[in-house]
Order: structure tokens, then sequence, then C-alpha cells
């Protein structure tokens, strides 16, 4: 409960209506309207819900004045720093990161369920070998509910944890059969012994023939591009999976919805656009056309855009972006590829685009798709799987939101409410007496 409130008035003559005033730990307060249709007869008005909060939630905060990202409190910074990736899933998924001894019980856990049901390569061959990794994935994450019935009941919390354990030891799995897929090669099965992040790696670049050795850097790397990943507040995919999941669906259809909305080019496909943008400049003449590029990109009748750079959230520099700039310099240096004409394209264009007052007055800093796109090229997942691996990194903050939300007592089906501008009621006329 709160005594503190916000009056509304109404310069109709309506009534005045007081609505608690709801504060968060950190962060701005909230305006609790709940009472407001019933009280008054009408809805708020948010496209885009740039000024609601759809729930109240413990999980990750966004300062995006500061450039600030904390999971349950701990700054990205320290984390990408002195944790991998698993140790987030679990702090995430149960609220703390673990003691040695959790540690000891969930990473075995997690390592255990890695490999998926051999019927799952019979459902993938149904899928043409050029389909977009993202059509593939949305269909086998949420195929994983007919594979796996006994934990799709998403009021059962044991039933709840035990989807959540297999869809992110799974998720990398899965990713990697559609990459060999598309390419031809058989399939890698998930080794115990190999780290997460490690196991991955080897499942994508490992054959038959020739096994992958890990380098420490490249995992490194790749175990980093999935802590930054692992969660964003209530971004659209996130919002999408509450959205689903409040019906009552099971855990893997609702993650297949959050699959499908992070396919979208100005969500998850942000890093695969942005790699597609160094092409295309490339192709053009490279680093000698940055220049005009960069003139197009200003010009507002110009249908240019700099991929890469700004944030919705983040009006500072993306913190995400910070982390993943020095493990950009680190892989590339490791791989000698710091004369390579396209990352030398990358660094030039990220250098006059943070010396140009156009985007710096307008605080469009480079964010961490820009990053993370080169990163991965580097590795050599190639650019169509960019959003693959962005869905398998988020899958953990998706099924911790998806398990706050389910255990919430104030949780309803999301219903939206609109402004209707259509047609006032009118008859059928029939059909002779159209004109």
């Amino acid at each position: 409960m709160t005594d503190r409130t916000a009056t509304v008035t109404f310069s109709d003559g309506s009534p005045s209506i007081v609505f608690p005033v709801l504060p968060g730990t950190i962060g701005p307060d909230v305006i609790d309207i709940r009472a407001l249709y019933g009280k008054t007869g009408k809805f708020t008005y948010d496209p885009g819900f740039l000024s609601t909060a759809s729930c109240s939630s413990a999980i990750t905060y966004i300062d995006g004045d500061k450039g600030e990202l904390l999971y349950r409190g701990y700054p990205i910074e320290e984390l990408a720093t002195r944790s991998d990736y698993l140790e987030v899933c679990h702090l995430l998924l149960y609220g703390d990161l673990p003691t040695a001894d959790q540690k000891a019980r969930f990473y075995p856990l997690v390592t255990r369920h890695t490999m998926v049901n051999e019927q799952m390569q019979f459902f993938l061959r149904g899928f043409r070998r050029d389909a977009h990794p993202m059509a593939v994935m949305t269909g086998l994450v949420g195929a994983m509910s007919a594979f796996y019935p006994d934990s799709i009941n998403l009021q059962d919390a044991h039933q709840r944890d035990i989807s959540a354990i297999r869809l992110i030891a799974k998720m990398p799995t899965l990713v990697a059969m559609a990459y060999k897929y598309s390419v031809g090669q058989p399939y890698m099965y998930p080794r115990n012994d190999q780290s997460y992040a490690a196991n991955f790696m080897r499942m994508m670049f490992a054959t038959p023939c020739e096994d992958y050795k890990p380098n420490d850097v490249l995992v490194r790397a790749m175990d980093r591009i999935f802590i930054l990943h692992a969660d964003h507040e209530q971004n659209a995919s996130t919002s999408t999976v509450r959205m689903c999941a409040s019906s009552g669906t099971n855990p893997f259809a609702a993650i297949a919805a959050g699959v499908a909305c992070l396919w979208g080019p100005a969500h998850g496909g942000a890093n695969e656009a942005c790699l597609n943008m160094l092409y295309d400049i490339q192709r053009q003449g490279g680093v000698a056309k940055i220049g005009e590029f960069i003139a197009k990109a200003k010009d507002k009748n110009s249908s240019v855009k700099l991929m890469g750079f700004g944030h919705r959230v983040y009006k500072n520099y993306d913190p995400r972006a910070k982390l993943m700039r020095e493990t950009c310099y680190e892989v590339l240096g490791e791989l000698g590829l710091g004369d390579d004409p396209l990352f030398k394209l990358a660094m030039a264009l990220e250098k006059i685009a943070l010396e140009d007052d156009y985007f710096v007055s307008r605080k469009l800093y480079p964010n961490v798709d820009y990053y993370s796109g080169i990163v991965q090229k580097a590795i050599g997942i190639p650019v169509q799987l960019f959003t693959a691996i962005f869905a398998l990194a988020r899958t953990v903050g998706w099924i911790a939101q998806l398990n706050e939300m389910v255990s919430d007592p104030e949780y309803k089906i999301g219903r939206p409410r609109q402004l209707y501008t259509g047609a006032t009621r009118r008859e059928v006329v029939p059909l002779a007496q159209r004109g």
C-alpha cells in the first residue's frame, strides 16, 4: 500500500479521480490506474507502451539515461567479467548467484539435458535447407511441447522448472542442428565434458572427421554474448512471452512466440541488419565511402539508416556495448583480423560516428548489436544465425519473466484496450440496394 496519490481532473466536467502512486525500489514511480475505466469509462492511450508499466518485476532494471543495466541488482559489467552464463541463468531463474553447492547441482542438471529427442532430426528435415534459421527455430521450439509433454502444465511449478532446464540446455543443440542442416553437414551431439559455450561452438564447427578445439578467447567471447543478451526488461519479445503465457499456454509455445517476435529487424534482427549494412558499404567502396554513407544517414529524406547505433531505452552509451567492444577487439586480435577489410570498415565507421556532432547530440551511440555482429562474424558464425543465437541467450530471461508472471497473484490474461476510430453502427443493406 502507499499513501502517495495522483489526482486526475477532467475538462469536461467529470469528477476528479485519485489514483495511488506505487514506488519501485529504484526507477520511476508508477500511477496505478487499474480503476480508471471502472470509475470513468475511459482508457489511457499509449501507442508502443512508451509510458505504461505492464507488470511489476524484480528481475531486470534499466536506467537508459545513466546507461545502467542490472540483473537482480547486479551490474551487467560485473556479471560479464566475474561470472559465466550458467551462473547468470541461475541468478535470473532463482534470484541469486549460485553458492558452490548450488553450482555443483545446477551445472550438471543443465549439461545432462543437452541432447534432444532423436525424432527432432526427422522434424527438421521437413524444412527447406535454405530456410531462415529463425523460421526453423520457431518451429523447433514450438514442437518441443509435442516431444516433452510431461512438462507443459504452466500452472505446475515443478513442470515449469523442468521445462526451464530443458529449454536452456537444448537451445544450443537446436541452433547448432539448424545450422548443420542448412550447410548439409552431419549433426554433432553435445558433449557433457564441455562448458556451455564451448559445447555450443563444438556442435557448430566440429565434424565427424575433424573435432573442434575450443579457443579460450573465443569461448569467453561467446559466453559474454550469452550473458549480455540474457534479459532486457519488458522489451517486445519478453512482453510477447508474458502475453502468450498469460493465456495459460505451455512454456514451449510461449518461448516459441518470443522467438518469432525476436526475429524482427527492429529487435533481435538488428545485428544481422548491421552486418548487412557494412557489406553494402563495402560493396560501394569501403572506408572511402563512409562519409557519403554518413551524409545519407543524416538526410531526413533518405531511406538510409545507420544500423547498430542508438536504442529505444538507452540515451547514453549502452553498457553492454562497452563490454562487447572490449570483447570485439580481443577477438579480432586473437584471430589476427585487425587488417580485415570488413572489420577495418566497421571500426572506421564507429570512430567517425562517435565524433560526429549529429549523432553525439542525438545520443546515437553504438549499441550491443553493432559489436556482437562483428564478433560473431569473426568467430565464423554466419550472419543469418545471429538472431537464433540471440534467442538462445534470451531464453533464460523469457523463462524467468514467464515464471514471475505466473507466480504473481495479480496476474491476469493480457487484454490491451484500444481507441476505436472505425465506422459507427450501421445496417447491412441488401446487395441489390448497395450503391
